[in-house]
């Protein structure tokens, strides 16, 4: 991928918060690294790029993105070389592709690919040693896109602000996930957002998530919204499951966000010669799977945690578990191919690497 060079101001700060961080022991999501770009858009162009240390930002009480929700994020990973002194991304051109269409479906403004990726990338460079060396972890990257006209009329604003800026992180999950089937409310509905990174997909999600987990489940998994019969998405994940001898996930649609590390996996597990089925799949066929021991692996997928093994299913009142971890031959495979390439341990022949 050719980015055109793009020349911005970096200011560093002159108070890194570095040396208080025990990156033996990160919580997700919960550390800053020291910098962050930003550019804003005014006057029907991108303007204001640049590099400075991490701050609050001052907004007016009016501006649209807090009333009516126009805002978009994308998340990506940057993982230490194992084998040399290198950063290393994970095809951050597929989440660039996916910030846009995520902004054109919530009628915002795409924003160049030269100052997606170059600034990602310069701003990687600047915080490198905020790129955790342990195992499992990660500097996890945070571009979002949000509306700030201060004007609460309904419509699409005309001026926004985006921004990047990363967080060194841990294992999302702890261990393998128990999750339950939703059959009354609904993530996403054909002709909606639910193929978008849009804020709203998850603050809609957040209820029923919380009732399950008050039930002793860490997530859901999703189904359409009409019938409550077709399996979509798990959380914030896509869902995988390997049925007899082959690989199965719902096709991405309107309603299922068209995940990197998804695709990413129906990739290498065609290389490896396994049967992929992308295609509508019922509960029904999953839980008859569960019953008669043909549904051998069931996992997520997506950035926050490359590979969750999924231990426990509920349905309806009935919970189905799963084989052990440890005899899952696909996943565990899957899991160690991203791992070793995304850690520079295994020599990059598909372009998927970008080496800082």
């Amino acid at each position: 991928m050719t980015v055109q060079t793009l020349d911005f101001p970096i200011e560093k700060t002159s108070n890194s918060r570095l040396n208080e961080v025990d990156f033996n022991n990160i919580a997700f999501g919960k550390i800053y690294s020291d910098h962050m770009f930003t550019a804003d858009y005014t006057d029907g162009e991108w303007k204001n790029c640049k590099i400075e240390p991490f701050k609050n930002i001052e907004l007016s009480p009016a501006i649209s993105a807090l009333h009516y929700g126009q805002a978009i994020f994308e998340g990506m990973k940057a993982y230490r070389s194992q084998s040399e002194e290198k950063v290393l991304l994970f095809r951050p051109d597929k989440n660039f592709e996916r910030f846009n269409l995520s902004a054109e479906r919530i009628c915002m403004p795409t924003i160049p690919e030269e100052i997606f990726i170059n600034g990602l990338k310069e701003l990687v460079n600047v915080d490198r040693n905020w790129v955790p060396n342990q195992p499992s972890c990660a500097l996890y990257i945070r571009p979002y896109m949000f509306a700030t006209d201060a004007f609460i009329g309904l419509k699409p604003s005309e001026t926004y602000k985006f921004i990047i800026f990363t967080s060194p992180v841990g294992s999302y999950y702890a261990e393998p996930v128990r999750v339950k089937i939703e059959n009354h409310y609904s993530r996403a509905c054909v002709g909606g957002t639910g193929a978008a990174k849009f804020a709203g997909n998850y603050a809609a999600s957040m209820y029923p998530a919380k009732l399950a987990q008050e039930q002793g489940y860490h997530q859901l998994i999703w189904t359409d919204a009409y019938e409550h019969k077709y399996i979509e998405e798990a959380g914030t994940m896509n869902l995988m499951f390997v049925l007899g001898d082959t690989l199965l996930t719902a096709p991405a649609s309107d309603t299922i966000l068209h995940g990197v590390t998804r695709r990413s996996i129906i990739e290498l597990a065609k290389e490896k010669g396994m049967k992929v089925e992308e295609r509508p799949i019922l509960v029904q066929e999953v839980i008859e799977g569960l019953q008669q021991g043909t549904l051998k692996e069931a996992f997520g997928a997506g950035t926050a945690a490359t590979v969750a093994h999924i231990a426990q299913i509920n349905h309806k009142g009935t919970d189905y578990l799963l084989p052990a971890v440890e005899n899952r031959e696909f996943s565990n495979w899957v899991l160690q191919q991203l791992s070793n390439l995304q850690r520079g341990i295994q020599e990059d022949n598909r372009g998927w690497i970008h080496k800082l």
